[in-house]
């Protein structure tokens, strides 16, 4: 089992100073195995905080990112599957399906973490898995009207299955959902693609956590 953090659109401390206090107090070291970060860190400080929390960080770079460093996307290998990292600007509209569906063909990957819109979002297309944690701080986006949710995401990478716990931050409180998703098998293999492939619901957090 590996514990990944899914966060990103932190965008500190251009539009917020700090991630929200009950999010720190659940992101502690020698839990979380690895780090994915969609973008807009933005500063070394914030950065440097990440690394705290795990021996591990991937990060693609945003718009907001003060690192011209970070590369604009990752392909990152867990066991059986293709993690693909984009930040979410090739991504036009913003988080289209299509879209991302096209982009997630062209990377070659079996699941696509991307950013940029704010919003929290898990779902299976096309036999592919894509996340976006949302902003863990919940910052503006001129993208909706108002703040967005506080929200990240953790992944239980078993093999071909990945189970996505996500943390909104709701009217002060910690809310935690889930959702699953298993690799389709090849066609050879005779079984139905998809199968096995759940959808969200209230969720504990994963064991060890």
């Amino acid at each position: 089992m590996v514990l990944v953090l899914v966060i990103g659109d932190l965008h500190i401390p251009t539009l917020t100073h700090d991630l929200p206090a009950k999010f720190k107090k659940l992101l502690v070291p020698g839990k979380i195995g690895q780090i994915i970060c969609t973008g807009n860190v933005c500063d070394k400080e914030t950065y440097d905080y990440l690394r705290t929390i795990a021996p591990e960080v991937h990060v693609v770079r945003g718009e907001f990112d003060e690192n011209t460093h970070f590369p604009l996307s990752l392909t990152i290998p867990h066991q059986s599957l293709r993690i693909g990292v984009v930040h979410g600007q090739q991504i036009v509209p913003a988080g289209d399906a299509d879209m991302l569906a096209a982009l997630a063909r062209q990377m070659d990957v079996d699941v696509l973490i991307s950013g940029g819109t704010h919003r929290f979002e898990a779902f299976e297309f096309e036999g592919r898995f894509f996340v976006n944690p949302g902003s863990a701080t919940g910052a503006w986006s001129g993208l909706w009207n108002g703040d967005a949710t506080p929200s990240f995401a953790l992944m239980d990478i078993q093999g071909p299955v990945i189970v996505t716990y996500v943390y909104q931050l709701v009217e002060g409180e910690v809310k935690v959902d889930k959702v699953e998703y298993r690799r389709p098998e090849p066609p050879k293999d005779n079984i139905a693609a998809g199968a096995g492939a759940g959808g969200a619901g209230r969720a504990e957090v994963p064991a060890g956590w």
